[in-house]
């Protein structure tokens, strides 16, 4: 039972495949409109990658983490907003051990437009990103893939480019970089990358991630296909027979389909599928979400879309 994986950061991930208005798409809120979503999400596997290595544990059978955010993202003008969400967070699988649940991680975010032309039938977008996130309660980090999360405080910061033609069609690419503070475990010594440290304080990998999107908007619908990629920036391999550590080198490359349809003023319904087609130190997961978000104006009427 110590063939387990290093897969909370699939509950971690999820605003990369969550929805519009998220810190790495290549939409803004407008001027004083707001949006909240209320999203649950599944996450399963039963197969998974140690170092690079596929394999499956029968001890542990299917991972399944689920969780419900919630998160909001106000327009303070129309090209800076701010966002901030949290998750609630429970895991399980087939085996004997309980998962964990709770409150995970408070993630605020800044994201500003500094640049917009028109050009080719349509605009041109650049968008910068900077976010933070810091756990909220005091889950246990070393007791993965059933922990919660990895109680890691972090910065981020990205870069997007969108193009949206008059039609609807839409491009964009985004890519960024987490920095990960060391966290506390509940050990007195650990092995990294085959030494011994005697400490309970343990790095945590610094992560570079890039995004694809295909996609159309109006008024009415959303819809996009994605290719997400990303990668720990240090870190070691699970070692046989051992069980992971928050230390781990993560790798996945992960496609994935969006749809929102709105049906009614600002009312709009979501859901989202995903699929991890490569990974390393990471599980073979399938991610299903579904939510409702509302837009409206302070001040105003309630809007669709930007």
């Amino acid at each position: 039972m110590r063939k387990l994986l290093l897969a909370a950061v699939l509950l971690t991930a999820v605003f990369q495949i969550a929805s519009a208005q998220m810190p790495n798409d290549g939409l803004m809120m407008g001027n004083r409109q707001w949006c909240t979503l209320l999203q649950y999400t599944h996450t399963s596997w039963d197969e998974y990658w140690e170092g690079t290595n596929k394999r499956s544990n029968l001890n542990l059978g299917t991972f399944t983490g689920q969780n419900v955010m919630l998160m909001t993202n106000f327009g303070i003008t129309d090209n800076l907003n701010v966002m901030a969400g949290v998750p609630y967070v429970w895991t399980d699988s087939d085996s004997y051990l309980d998962g964990q649940s709770g409150l995970q991680d408070l993630s605020v975010f800044l994201k500003y437009q500094p640049f917009k032309t028109a050009m080719g039938g349509g605009d041109f977008k650049v968008q910068v990103t900077g976010g933070a996130s810091i756990p909220v309660t005091d889950y246990v980090p070393d007791f993965l893939p059933l922990s919660i999360g990895l109680q890691s405080k972090t910065a981020s910061l990205r870069g997007i480019l969108n193009f949206t033609h008059g039609s609807g069609f839409y491009v964009t690419a985004q890519a960024g970089h987490t920095w990960r503070s060391n966290i506390t475990i509940d050990r007195e010594a650990y092995l990294y990358d085959n030494e011994l440290y005697y400490t309970d304080e343990m790095p945590v990998p610094n992560v570079f991630d890039a995004t694809g999107r295909l996609g159309f908007i109006n008024n009415r619908i959303q819809a996009e296909v994605m290719l997400d990629y990303f990668t720990g920036l240090s870190g070691d391999d699970i070692r046989y027979n051992e069980m992971p550590l928050p230390c781990n080198k993560m790798q996945a490359t992960t496609a994935g389909v969006f749809a929102k349809y709105f049906i009614w003023q600002g009312l709009a319904v979501q859901a989202s599928y995903g699929q991890v087609l490569s990974g390393r130190n990471f599980g073979q997961g399938t991610t299903i979400s579904g939510g409702v978000t509302y837009f409206f104006t302070l001040g105003g009427q309630s809007q669709s879309t930007e």
